[in-house]
């Protein structure tokens, strides 16, 4: 069996409160992107998950064990990963990963949205891969109607960030917004969802400050985006990708093609809905 699990853009995301366990209140308008990984899934002997080339726990992993805790009684499996987004690049990587396997036991076990919650904050929305309003620390998830056509350019960066560093560092600049106005904003980014370019000055990242703080090159690469002609320019999640938003895919290309040499690994993708 093969599964793909894509790669998700954060089109906006607005930080709230710090929540007693921890985590922020956010509220965020999610798409998932044609860019994906693949996941080859196979009968093994026992249960294993492997990702050549990328080192360390793997979510994938983690949630395969957390399956089999809660009585998923399918026959052991081989899952092997290839990597085509990029790792720590805020663009929910591994937790499109996890979803991919949660999806195996849809109707086969009970409480897997709980399960995607307390594997990680990206997890919930990747579970039906599309255009989703997320709140919450992204355990809460509205699934919207598909947008009006655009496409998209991404610039990784070589080095990853972490996203825990990444809150770190906005909890020390003291970034955030009330609830009040979370959800205020909730309310205008619906209406706003079907056509996302109509509405930039909703598109905004409160965390591209903490992330600049921290990398401040990914400047550059935004700059580099503008001046290619991008209609928004930001960086996705935590960072430290940054993306474009263009009208079509025929400007998305043309734009990566104009960037400085030193994006020739930008890409070049779209939104996608796989419900």
């Amino acid at each position: 069996m093969i599964l793909r699990a894509p790669a998700k853009l954060n089109l906006c995301l607005y930080l709230g409160p710090r929540r007693d366990d921890g985590l922020h209140e956010l509220c965020s308008l999610t798409q998932a992107l044609t860019l994906s990984d693949r996941l080859l899934v196979a009968d093994a002997e026992a249960d294993e998950v492997r990702c050549p080339g990328v080192e360390g726990p793997n979510l994938a992993a983690t949630t395969l064990a957390g399956l089999r805790e809660r009585g998923w009684s399918r026959p052991p499996l081989r899952v092997e990963i290839e990597k085509r987004i990029p790792v720590a690049a805020g663009l929910g990587g591994g937790s499109a990963d996890a979803a991919a396997v949660l999806r195996l036991a849809r109707d086969e076990v009970a409480g897997l949205e709980a399960l995607a919650a307390e594997l990680g904050a990206d997890v919930p929305a990747q579970l039906d891969p599309g255009l989703a309003l997320v709140r919450g620390a992204g355990e809460r998830v509205e699934a919207l109607a598909p947008p009006a056509e655009y496409a998209v350019v991404l610039i990784p960066s070589p080095d990853g960030l972490l996203t825990a560093d990444v809150y770190a560092e906005a909890d020390r600049l003291g970034l955030g917004r009330s609830s009040a106005e979370l959800d205020e904003r909730a309310e205008r980014l619906r209406a706003a969802a079907a056509s996302p370019l109509d509405h930039a000055e909703l598109l905004v990242n409160d965390l591209q400050e903490a992330a600049l703080s921290l990398r401040p090159e990914i400047g550059d690469a935004l700059a580099a985006l503008g001046a290619a002609g991008a209609a928004r320019a930001l960086v996705t999640g935590s960072g430290p990708t940054a993306f474009g938003l263009f009208a079509d895919v025929a400007l998305a290309d043309r734009a990566a093609a104009s960037l400085p040499p030193r994006y020739a690994n930008a890409v070049v993708t779209a939104p996608a809905t796989y419900r």
